[in-house]
């Protein structure tokens, strides 16, 4: 898999202060090896999105990450809410993620994130369009 990356993604993580930067990595990795065991996944581009480092390739929806200033203890992983990704994840994974309304899962910084859950949502938005149409998008984990 090939990852095309923007030079201004690199900026933004390197201003995120030191206590969040490096989940803020940890999360780029964990969507990065994701991608790279999704098959089909040719080309995974980095970018930004609204500033935030986002993560957009072929059949899959845009995934965004970011931690804020006015949240300082939390960060999160941003998903279109327009999609049924969201609403999908807290039946599958209510008890395993916070949530917040239709388009993110929220981190606290003192938490240990489930990989396992996490990678099986990623899956998901990276395959969006393929897996829209099974009741629970083709989640396994």
């Amino acid at each position: 898999m090939k990852l095309i990356t923007k030079p201004e993604v690199a900026a933004v993580f390197a201003e995120y202060p030191d206590f969040v930067r490096h989940k803020m990595q940890d999360l780029r990795e964990l969507v990065i090896k994701t991608a790279k065991e999704i098959e089909g996944i040719d080309e995974l581009e980095e970018t930004l999105r609204w500033g935030e480092p986002s993560y957009i390739c072929k059949k899959g929806s845009t995934l965004r990450m970011d931690w804020k200033a006015k949240s300082p203890d939390q960060y999160a992983m941003y998903f279109k809410c327009t999609s049924r990704l969201v609403e999908t994840f807290k039946l599958v994974f209510e008890d395993k993620f916070q949530f917040e309304g239709k388009r993110a899962i929220v981190f606290q910084l003192d938490q240990k994130i489930p990989e396992k859950e996490l990678q099986a949502c990623i899956r998901a938005a990276l395959s969006y369009h393929k897996v829209k149409q099974l009741d629970d998008l083709g989640i396994q984990y």
